[in-house]
């Protein structure tokens, strides 16, 4: 086991309530006095438009996740740390806005996502980081469910996870791209650091050098299963209650999360592992199940 079981569970913990809040922001922008054969959406803040559904959409998706971690890649190799964080903090300002526009008005939730951003970019801690990290996959899938089918969403799961094998395993360069951007204090993911088996919740003076830990899920590996669950979720609200929609959707939650506490149980030290294989897998059994039951 790369990380100890308490360590592992509040990582699950978060990915687990990440998946429930996005769930919940992407069910506060469905119109749901909309048509029977179609789910409609609320407007976006900050005129932000959401893409319309194809089959191919995952293309568009998968294509763009490449740009992204190219230019992430290239900006904190060459140290381009400026443009990095100003690109860094605009995404995050951008996502906080849509999450919390889901319950707030317009110009308090942009007042809040200025106010978290540059917490998140200058005060960061625990609690900050990770909370943030929380409503930010919300956000991102708030954008991108409206343009997700189930075919859509299986091919993007799959393909995604093959990118994570090679990125992790062979070229490797997503290890060395996330090494970066925690070096920055700009780690786009679920970080938990500690110090034997103590939690550091935030910046300490200390007299001597101690070997901080940290135990790390990246963000793609959070929100891609949301982004799955949430095409799941509307297709579901066509034919169910909302509230039995989302409690099927807690199926696959459920085997992500279990599949992911395999990973960690079989992870060892000093090694990186591919975790999309794992909550693929875990998001398809659940579908499945669902499947069945319905």
């Amino acid at each position: 086991m790369k990380h100890n079981l308490k360590i592992n569970f509040i990582i699950i913990f978060i990915f687990i309530i990440s998946q429930i809040v996005g769930l919940a922001i992407i069910n506060n922008y469905i119109d749901h006095e909309s048509t029977i054969d179609k789910v409609e959406y609320s407007p976006l803040p900050l005129n932000i438009e959401t893409p319309e559904e194809q089959n191919s959409s995952f293309i568009v998706l998968i294509v763009g996740v490449l740009i992204a971690t190219t230019l992430a890649f290239v900006l904190l190799k060459f140290k381009i740390l400026g443009l990095w964080k100003l690109w860094f903090g605009l995404a995050v300002f951008m996502s906080l806005t849509i999450s919390l526009n889901s319950v707030l008005m317009e110009t308090v939730a942009i007042t809040f996502a200025i106010i978290l951003t540059l917490f998140k970019l200058f005060r960061r801690n625990f609690l900050i980081h990770n909370s943030t990290e929380i409503l930010i996959y919300g956000g991102i899938s708030a954008i991108f469910v409206p343009m997700l089918n189930i075919f859509s969403a299986i091919m993007l799961l799959i393909l995604i996870s093959i990118y994570d094998i090679i990125a992790v395993n062979h070229s490797k360069h997503m290890v060395k791209l996330a090494k970066m951007q925690s070096q920055a204090q700009t780690f786009a993911g679920i970080q938990i650091n500690y110090y034997k088996n103590k939690l550091i919740t935030h910046k300490t003076k200390t007299s001597k050098k101690v070997k901080v830990n940290s135990a790390i899920l990246g963000g793609g590996d959070v929100v891609f299963p949301l982004l799955f669950t949430g095409a799941v979720f509307k297709s579901l609200i066509l034919t169910h209650t909302v509230i039995y929609s989302a409690l099927l959707c807690l199926i696959i939650t459920l085997f992500a999360s279990l599949s992911l506490l395999y990973l960690f149980v079989k992870a060892e030290k000093k090694k990186f592992y591919p975790a999309m294989p794992y909550l693929t897998a875990g998001c398809l059994l659940g579908y499945l199940i669902i499947w069945l039951i319905n």
